[in-house]
């Protein structure tokens, strides 16, 4: 069991779009009892359905990553939550909530498992579940505030807010910006003088690479001086299909957001602890 499988904008958007699919008390009050919400959650009709919802919204916020029993086995409350949330998605809907909820999902390392109607929809990992993505993007989010590294934290927020509303070009500009802005800040962090005096992030990457630092490893091939390593090649991929609209996909732009939340942990990781 994942402590917090999915993260709150993804959380967010289930809660909105449940305002949107439930057109009836009973459907809310199924969805609280099986929760065990029904203590904060009452059945009746005083509440109107949407305020409901959003008090059901706000109460799992509260209490994610209570560990609850549901149909799955022991999950935590946000996981059951955003179970219940996905049955109720319809495959050929365009409603912008519904799209939003995918985007989160998708963001987080889920799709959806798609019925004929006769059995509820379901999730599946789309990642293998060590890489725990919205842990991953959490402990990035935590050691550029500790770092204060705030240029790439910046350019990492506008990543995922461009990928939340679906702007696929604009979230790979700044996928791109955020990991080249840590590795600057990284370089910074490490040798300011030296840093300060070299012309391009390319050289300032080259420097986190050399004998004397050796941050980025040339045996592990994650720098080479022939332009033929897991950077090189990385920095090529994320520099296409930029600020031009219309170039991208969704899918390929959550593969970009995954690969450097990833990336990013490996690598402040290792700047704390001490690895250079």
């Amino acid at each position: 069991m994942r402590d917090i499988p999915f993260t709150r904008p993804t959380v967010i958007a289930a809660n909105e779009f449940l305002g949107l699919a439930l057109s009836t008390h009973t459907q809310v009050n199924k969805i609280v009892l099986r929760l065990g919400l029904e203590e904060e959650v009452a059945a009746g009709s005083t509440l109107g359905i949407e305020k409901k919802v959003d008090l059901l919204g706000r109460l799992v916020l509260a209490r994610s990553g209570e560990v609850i029993e549901s149909s799955e086995g022991k999950v935590t409350m946000v996981e059951a939550f955003v179970r219940q949330v996905v049955e109720h998605v319809s495959e050929h809907s365009s409603e912008w909530q519904q799209e939003a909820l995918l985007r989160g999902l998708a963001r987080d390392g889920y799709v959806v498992i798609w019925t004929d109607g006769r059995q509820p929809n379901s999730l599946r990992m789309a990642l293998p579940g060590e890489i725990d993505l919205p842990a991953a993007d959490d402990e990035v989010h935590l050691l550029l505030k500790h770092f204060a590294f705030t240029t790439s934290l910046s350019h990492l927020d506008q990543a995922v807010e461009a990928h939340t509303r679906g702007d696929w070009a604009a979230a790979n500009s700044q996928i791109r910006t955020f990991l080249e802005g840590l590795l600057d800040e990284i370089a910074f962090s490490v040798e300011p003088s030296k840093a300060q005096s070299l012309g391009s992030s390319e050289n300032r990457r080259a420097m986190l690479a050399g004998n004397d630092i050796g941050f980025l490893g040339v045996k592990r091939n994650e720098w080479s001086p022939d332009g033929k390593s897991f950077i090189h090649g990385l920095f090529k991929m994320l520099h296409t299909d930029g600020s031009h609209p219309g170039l991208s996909t969704e899918d390929h732009c959550t593969f970009r957001l995954h690969i450097a939340l990833v990336t990013a942990r490996v690598f402040l990781r290792r700047l704390r602890e001490g690895r250079i």
